[in-house]
């Protein structure tokens, strides 16, 4: 399906949850204590983000989101902390402070980006400790498009069941981040975000399945169909949206057949706070009027983003809109970063991505003929063309004719061209083995072994081919013809 991001900025959510704050401490770990057989970490770095409700509210925030956050922390520097930085990420905070409690605190020890140990600092709240929430939550439901409800059963929401109430009769849509078993608190929400051993956990529970686990069969979607629509009649939602990890998401509306994705994901590093992308960017999406399905595809490639990243992270505007193929101004002629991008879906849907390069200064009937045949071999073709600084290298004084900017618009102009990205070294193999394509395109009388980029293409699989220009046709002879004239 073609992805659009829409414009964000008018969109109002309201996140209520659990707040809390996540400290990183890193650092090398060059030998064993002497004391006990544990790594011994010299912390050169911490890092303090929040996390939590605090996490999803600050996604919000970094596309561009009015969001409000309802919520509690202590009275304590970690609190102040908190909210300073909540502030400086776009959101308004609306926390209570309790004096009787600290604020929630997870602290994460990492060396070389792997995660050694996480120690949590809490104290579940009380119900008596939540009441005053309720006017700041009227407050700001009075002004939001989308509520969304953060539970990670640090108690902040005992009484949840009556914040959806509120919300539903206000015709407001919730979306709720479960936690536990007792799905029966969020009755009557508009969606339901779990994961999938959370649904599984909850589904297996039900006393008229008792036992009957989908943990086998991971890969059933009609299981995991028939089990969420039972699931919404008995709870009165709107639709599941179901993560399912390396396997990607799956909705379930009411009545309908799921809508399942793939995920996008090349590289993982940190599956942490996942989860809290997926239901921002998911609230973001619906609090403009889009549909759930279009919602659903950004928040599984807004997923595939951060969990490229170490720790609690955000995605950017700028990175959803370059990953679901769109600039504001060209979304054909791209840079590298954003090329690379680009793929991560292209990749994940199997699609076969042909590449090829040159100079491309004055475009003929040759070269269209050229590019068609080596689109006709996969189905993504991306051009990389030389900056102007390296076709004069090539070429000589005098060239290009046409500068750099007007070479890729015309070339990305073509029907057959997907992308069209800039290089300015002698050749673009790095490009090449950072793209990787499947089919390495080149046109003339090479050898393949020659081709800038053949290495890195053969030892990933791909091939390298070779194809005739057609007779009579080249820039030189153009232009030669033009100063003849």
């Amino acid at each position: 399906m073609q992805l659009k991001v829409p414009d964000l900025s008018a969109a109002r959510v309201l996140v209520v949850g659990d707040v809390m704050l996540d400290r990183y401490w890193q650092g090398p770990t060059g030998r064993i204590s002497p004391e006990a057989p544990v790594p011994v970490l010299r912390v050169d770095d911490e890092t303090l983000r929040p996390g939590g409700a605090a996490n999803v509210a600050m996604n919000l925030g970094s596309l561009g989101v009015d969001v409000s956050l309802v919520g509690l922390i202590g009275a304590d520097e970690h609190g102040e902390r908190l909210t300073e930085q909540l502030r400086a990420g776009g959101v308004t905070p609306m926390l209570q402070r309790v004096p009787t409690h600290p604020t929630i605190c997870k602290l994460r020890v990492l060396s070389q980006r792997q995660q050694l140990i996480r120690l949590d600092f809490e104290r579940p709240f009380t119900p008596a400790e939540t009441a005053g929430l309720d006017a700041q939550y009227d407050q700001a439901l009075a002004d939001a498009d989308v509520v969304i409800v953060s539970d990670y059963a640090k108690g902040t929401l005992s009484e949840v069941a009556g914040l959806i109430a509120r919300a539903r009769a206000a015709g407001v849509p919730v979306l709720v981040d479960p936690k536990g078993s007792d799905w029966q608190r969020y009755r009557g929400a508009t969606l339901l975000t779990p994961n999938f051993p959370e649904f599984d956990t909850v589904w297996a529970q039900r006393a008229s399945h008792q036992g009957d686990s989908l943990d086998d069969r991971l890969d059933d979607v009609a299981a995991l169909n028939d089990a969420a629509q039972a699931m919404i009649a008995e709870l009165d939602l709107q639709g599941l949206l179901v993560t399912r990890g390396e396997r990607g998401m799956s909705l379930i509306e009411p009545g309908a057949e799921g809508f399942h994705l793939p995920a996008h994901a090349r590289e993982v590093f940190d599956v942490t706070g996942a989860g809290d992308t997926v239901i921002a960017v998911l609230g973001a999406v619906l609090a403009t009027g889009a549909s759930m399905q279009d919602a659903t595809a950004l928040a599984n490639l807004a997923a595939s983003l951060v969990v490229a990243k170490v720790g609690t992270a955000s995605v950017r505007m700028a990175e959803l809109e370059a990953a679901a193929g769109m600039s504001r101004n060209n979304d054909q002629v791209v840079d590298r970063n954003a090329l690379l991008a680009l793929l991560a879906p292209v990749r994940a849907r199997g699609e076969r991505v042909v590449m090829t390069n040159g100079c491309f200064d004055l475009l003929h009937a040759g070269h269209v003929h050229y590019l068609a045949q080596a689109r006709a071999l996969g189905d993504r073709l991306i051009v990389a063309v030389n900056d102007d600084a390296s076709v004069t290298r090539l070429k000589g004084e005098g060239r290009p004719i046409m500068g750099l900017e007007q070479r890729m618009q015309v070339l990305a102009a073509l029907a057959d061209v997907d992308w069209v990205v800039a290089f300015s070294e002698d050749t673009p193999a790095d490009l090449i083995a950072a793209v990787c394509p499947d089919v390495l395109v080149k046109g003339g009388d090479y050898q393949p072994q020659s081709i800038a980029g053949y290495d890195a293409v053969i030892q990933a699989g791909g091939e390298v081919r070779v194809l005739d220009f057609v007779d009579g046709e080249s820039t030189s002879a153009m232009i030669e013809r033009i100063q003849n004239a």
